[in-house]
């Protein structure tokens, strides 16, 4: 499993999913999370605007699974 670290508390889905080079565009995340590719922790997530913390896992419909860490 890959590992993301962010330098902030939380980060919203949507710019997890631009700021990990998942998705090209804040479009296409936004498109990613309403179309029900993603999940996190286990639950299926329409919300782009889920707060996402360090310990958060994040499952993509193709299989690929990440976790977020927290820089430092």
């Amino acid at each position: 499993m890959d590992k993301i670290t962010i330098k902030t508390e939380y980060i919203k889905l949507n710019q997890l999913l631009k700021w990990a080079g998942i998705a090209d565009t804040g479009a296409h995340a936004n498109q990613m999370v309403k179309d029900g590719l993603v999940k996190v922790n286990g639950e299926l997530e329409t919300r782009r605007g889920k707060k996402i913390y360090p310990g958060d896992r994040i499952l993509l419909d193709d299989g690929y699974e990440f976790l977020v860490v927290r820089e430092g």
